[in-house]
């Protein structure tokens, strides 16, 4: 075999490194004010208040990760303004029936924008907190 039909093996150099499994720990939800922001989700949403020391609050599911943390947007910049419509965030709903856990919402002074609707793909919802960031809802899977 000439040394020109040798195949060089990859030098451990080039090997892939292994990735850490990361996972999304926490969103950020821009609020006017911590405070109501935390009542509204826990008390209209039903979320659990999971962290809160000082500035930093989180909201979601004891035991389930996906936080959402509402930043109070005066910490940031004094004179800044709030950018309300879709937040790109989606909750899941427990339960079999999505409607029904909807109209719960709903009926606790939660604000529809659209739905309970059903696709080809599934059934959704969108929300709007007190501050104008819209949410997703979808039946847990």
């Amino acid at each position: 075999m000439s040394p020109s039909s040798k195949t060089k093996k990859p030098s451990a150099s080039r090997a892939k490194p292994t990735l850490p499994k990361s996972y999304v720990a926490t969103v950020a939800v821009i609020v006017s004010d911590r405070k109501k922001a935390t009542e509204w989700y826990t008390q209209r949403l039903g979320l659990d208040l999971v962290e809160s020391m000082d500035h930093w609050v989180a909201v979601g599911r004891k035991g389930k990760g996906g936080l959402l943390h509402l930043c109070q947007i005066s910490e940031f910049e004094p004179n800044a303004t709030l950018e309300p419509g879709n937040s790109g965030i989606t909750l899941r709903l427990p339960g079999t029936d999505f409607v029904a856990s909807c109209t719960a919402l709903k009926s606790n002074g939660v604000e529809f924008v659209e739905g309970p609707k059903k696709e080809s793909w599934g059934w959704y919802a969108t929300i709007r907190d007190p501050d104008g960031n819209e949410l997703f809802l979808m039946p847990d899977l």
